[in-house]
């Protein structure tokens, strides 16, 4: 094997996920984890973080791997996690911050019968959780904040507009403008920000988005005609954080099959 083919080395790397028990989280989790990386992992979901951080402590050495059982949305939560993370881990080399929600008038509610409370809740995790997650990330990174690369995951639909999915667009909106913006106040320190921008992919998100559907609600059919998988959005997570895209920053990366080609 070349060494342009070679699969990058995560080795003596720290990265934080958040979103790791499920769909691309916990892809992202043990592809990083199988490459060498020590690997903190959060989620809301108790029950499968802990078997996955069981799993990877198993594979890898407890050593190597910690968990956090955390609302993204909170910020003190999310400060608290990751200081622990380091603590244990040593300074970030890196973040994917995987966290997201449908919420529950997804894909069936229109703009106008969007309830507040649903708003909040949606806006709550997807953008102001990666507004946390960053604040929290960006200082703890090697060599006092002056390196590393931060993966936020976004969507086709932080891109255009979809009905019926008027705060989980937004949301995704947001997350964006917000890594953007990250990358430009903190390019100069060599930090590096990227957004994936995933459609169709066979999560936790999706079939809930699928079985809730409205009339009229409908993705672009994808040129690639099927659905994709979380591994194919951690793969471009893992290029993202690795070395090997180290001239790559500020960029939307769409991992659709050709939905918005």
């Amino acid at each position: 094997m070349s060494a342009e083919t070679k699969p990058p080395t995560f080795k003596g790397k720290t990265i934080a996920i958040t979103g790791a028990a499920s769909g691309i989280g916990l892809a992202t989790a043990k592809n990083l984890a199988s490459l060498g990386a020590r690997v903190s992992i959060s989620d809301v979901d108790e029950t499968n973080l802990a078997s996955l951080a069981a799993e990877l402590s198993s594979l890898y050495g407890d050593e190597n791997i910690h968990s956090s059982v955390v609302d993204v949305s909170v910020r003190t939560a999310v400060e608290s996690w990751i200081s622990a993370a380091v603590e244990k881990l040593g300074p970030l080399d890196g973040a994917a911050n995987c966290a997201g929600v449908l919420g529950k008038q997804g894909n069936r509610a229109s703009l106008l019968e969007l309830e507040d409370e649903e708003w909040d809740f949606v806006m709550g995790v997807n953008a102001r959780g990666i507004l946390n997650a960053m604040r929290a990330q960006i200082p703890v990174l090697r060599d006092g904040g002056k390196g590393g690369s931060i993966v936020n995951v976004g969507s086709v639909s932080g891109l255009y507009g979809l009905e019926f999915h008027g705060a989980y667009t937004a949301s995704k909106h947001a997350v964006v403008g917000l890594s953007k913006t990250a990358a430009r106040e903190f390019g100069r320190r060599g930090v590096r920000v990227n957004v994936v921008c995933p459609g169709a992919i066979d999560t936790p998100i999706l079939r809930k988005s699928l079985e809730t559907a409205a009339t009229g609600a409908v993705l672009p059919p994808p040129l690639v005609e099927r659905v994709g998988q979380p591994e194919e959005v951690s793969s471009i997570i893992t290029f993202l954080l690795s070395d090997a895209a180290s001239y790559i920053t500020g960029q939307a990366m769409l991992v659709d099959g050709g939905m918005l080609p």
